[in-house]
């Protein structure tokens, strides 16, 4: 790869959202007093959570319905009755604690501190413009980026050929000579590829099957055999 310029998703590639998110359920959980199986609450929210993020980025949902139904759904799921106005107070009160938990896989910031020195490194996330940056901020990898695009200041999510144009206009890069970097296929890495940029996927739970053409990784620090 003749690569100048290295574009990663955020959530779940470098930042450890699972994780993250873990803790900070835990927390509004316990505040509000929502007597449920804490185990069991995470067990049913992945998937209803990956069901309507991927509403969201086909604009089949808003952000607003994505962050109420996401929930609503997982209670339903447990047969546990809450009212309507703790649901939206427990979607306002996760995103606003969410950033101060701050795990990033492993290898992360190893592996900026080698690409910094090679190439200019840029951030492509669906997730919500208000708390990205600060996720970055409070993680302590926001200063390896030059630049940080959100699909929301495009307009349409990855992905959509248009976030990925916007982003290498912004990065006065060339598709031939950058590569993405990211944890969904759909969104990050056929994306990419559908806009004539390299790309790598990351698979840290070695659980998907990635098609023999495209790179794939489950610790970030391989990265080096490709970049």
């Amino acid at each position: 790869m003749k690569i100048k310029h290295v574009f990663f998703d955020l959530d779940h590639t470098l930042w450890d959202f699972d994780r993250n998110s873990v803790l900070a359920f835990d927390k509004i959980l316990k505040q509000a007093n929502v007597r449920v199986d804490f185990d069991d609450f995470i067990r049913e929210y992945k998937p209803i959570n990956a069901k309507y993020w991927k509403k969201y980025r086909e604009e089949k949902v808003t952000k607003e319905d994505l962050r109420y139904y996401r929930l609503k759904d997982t209670f339903d799921q447990l047969n546990y009755e809450i009212k309507d106005q703790l649901i939206d107070f427990l979607s306002v009160e996760y995103i606003r604690q969410l950033p101060n938990f701050n795990y990033l896989f492993e290898g992360t910031i190893e592996l900026l501190d080698y690409l910094k020195e090679k190439y200019y490194l840029h951030i492509i996330t669906n997730g919500f413009e208000e708390i990205q940056s600060l996720k970055m901020k409070k993680s302590g990898i926001y200063d390896y980026f030059n630049e940080i695009i959100t699909s929301e200041s495009v307009g349409v999510k990855k992905p959509n050929p248009k976030v990925f144009e916007f982003a290498l206009s912004r990065a006065e890069a060339e598709p031939s000579s950058s590569v993405m970097i990211g944890d969904n296929l759909e969104a990050d890495i056929e994306g990419a590829l559908n806009c004539k940029m390299e790309a790598i996927h990351f698979n840290p739970d070695n659980n998907l099957h990635i098609p023999k053409n495209i790179p794939s990784v489950n610790h970030l620090l391989e990265i080096k055999r490709y970049i």
